[in-house]
């Protein structure tokens, strides 16, 4: 039996970089803040990335540091400025915060129309109500979609998210309903994994928890997404253990590979929509 097909985020994310450099308007430089309040270095490593794509792309790009011994009340000062700032098109908050700073809290002083994340609950009511036209999309539960859409048809799939964290999976879920799959949510508290991830079509994984889903649980045909990074004895390694599943299904993302590349560059995209966004709603973009 074939070794399942490399679903690679980077051909599509090179699609969309050369889409954003032809819509990108001229004489104006979009500017993303990338606000890191926590000493992990691996939040610092995903800002460094950004900045890496920004300047390929050629856009404006601030990272905002914010100490965390400031507390709560710090970071919401300097996102509530960000959003504010009429030079400042997109705002992303670097996740993990650090101990003692509440997530829900910081979000919520983000401005929805520079959320270029889409983790605001005005972002994901709207994905809820259905109406992803008028929100910005959450940059991995979109590119989990869109690899996902290059293997299998997602209307009418059984399709299986493994994880309800606010970055991937309560936005994914609601996502893949907008598009007609039939979808079950799992968690730690689900009773038999195994047989839920077996049932279903397409499985996405997104706990941070290395190795959760194996060949065991997989059957024939079957697309999986995973969309968890872990460190693992100096490897960078997913949710799905991809040397027992790779064997057994149709198509797997690999990681590093898969989920990430296409996520990094989807940020910059939701920038000039959300530069869209605000115009529509009668702002002076500038």
């Amino acid at each position: 039996m074939a070794e399942a097909a490399a679903l690679l985020g980077k051909p599509i994310a090179e699609r969309i970089r050369s889409r954003i450099l032809a819509e990108t308007p001229p004489g104006l430089r979009p500017c993303l803040a990338v606000v890191v309040a926590s000493d992990d270095a691996a939040v610092a490593r995903y800002a460094a990335a950004k900045q890496r794509t920004a300047d390929a792309l050629g856009l404006g790009f601030r990272v905002e540091t914010v100490d965390p011994a400031g507390g709560q009340a710090a970071l919401d000062a300097r996102l509530a400025a960000l959003s504010a700032d009429p030079g400042v098109h997109g705002i992303l908050l670097e996740l993990p915060l650090a101990a003692g700073l509440d997530a829900d809290v910081a979000v919520r002083q983000l401005d929805p129309l520079k959320d270029v994340d889409g983790l605001t609950p005005h972002n994901l009511g709207l994905i809820a109500a259905g109406r992803e036209a008028d929100a910005l999309l959450p940059a991995t539960p979109d590119a989990c979609i869109r690899l996902a859409g290059t293997a299998a048809d997602l209307k009418g799939a059984r399709a299986v998210v493994v994880g309800r964290g606010r970055a991937v999976g309560r936005a994914l879920a609601p996502m893949l309903v907008n598009r007609d799959a039939t979808v079950t949510v799992c968690h730690s508290r689900t009773r038999d994994l195994a047989a839920a991830v077996a049932a279903a079509d397409i499985v996405f994984v997104a706990t941070g928890r290395p190795g959760l889903v194996t060949g065991t649980m997989a059957r024939p045909g079957q697309v999986v997404v995973d969309a968890g990074i872990s460190v693992v004895d100096g490897r960078v390694v997913g949710d799905v253990d991809a040397d027992s599943v790779r064997p057994v299904v149709a198509a797997l993302t690999p990681v590093p590979g898969g989920v990430g590349p296409l996520t990094a560059t989807l940020i910059f995209a939701n920038l000039l929509r959300a530069m869209e966004l605000q115009r529509r709603a009668g702002r002076n973009v500038r």
